[in-house]
């Protein structure tokens, strides 16, 4: 009689190691937090802004029709809400990964194992963010402090890092290097005679 192996019931989980180590590249985690600050201002203007427009307009309508039309208010919030979930998703989701704000400030999000963002990933971010600020204070932002790749807990919770984006990157890399100045290695200003 053949010895069989058990059959085996569920499924398997690849461990994927973290893509990002702040030890070996510490250039992709400079300044970020600050980064995240500016990309959140500006994504706040982007969500406010039509939020206030749409306010605007239910107001002056409900003046129009003498009352009738401030019954759309109870819609606001609603739609005010369908609204960040789906500007996080789609632009978190995108090719780039990062929200208008992030692009203005040069940051993008990954996950753990370096993949790009995807559509629930960035809308549940954008969800993450707000319910846990509005449940546990913005005092919970100061876990970024304890941490080495200087993730909240958003991010640990659903497994994403903020870095650096690699357009950033490759400026600073380009720019620390000796001899090559804002042109790259055809910089007028660089001595003829250095090699490369």
């Amino acid at each position: 009689m053949p010895v069989t192996e058990p059959r085996r019931i569920g499924f398997q989980v690849e461990l994927k190691p973290h893509a990002y180590d702040p030890a070996v590249t510490p250039e992709l985690f400079e300044g970020v937090l600050a980064r995240r600050v500016i990309a959140f201002f500006v994504d706040l203007i982007i969500l406010t802004l039509p939020v206030l427009f749409a306010t605007l307009f239910i107001l002056i309508f409900g003046v129009v029709t003498l009352g009738l039309g401030w019954l759309l208010f109870w819609l606001l919030w609603p739609a005010a809400v369908l609204w960040a979930v789906l500007y996080y998703g789609f632009t978190l989701g995108s090719p780039r990964s990062a929200t208008w704000g992030m692009r203005a400030a040069g940051v993008e999000l990954r996950t753990w194992y370096g993949a790009p963002g995807y559509f629930v990933l960035g809308a549940m971010h954008g969800i993450a963010f707000w319910i846990l600020v509005s449940m546990l204070t913005p005092l919970i932002l100061l876990i970024c402090f304890f941490n080495g790749r200087r993730r909240l807990l958003h991010d640990i919770l659903l497994g994403t890092i903020v870095i650096n984006s690699d357009a950033r990157v490759a400026a600073e890399r380009a720019a620390s290097e000796p001899g090559v100045g804002q042109y790259g290695a055809t910089d007028p200003y660089r001595d003829p005679r250095e090699r490369l």
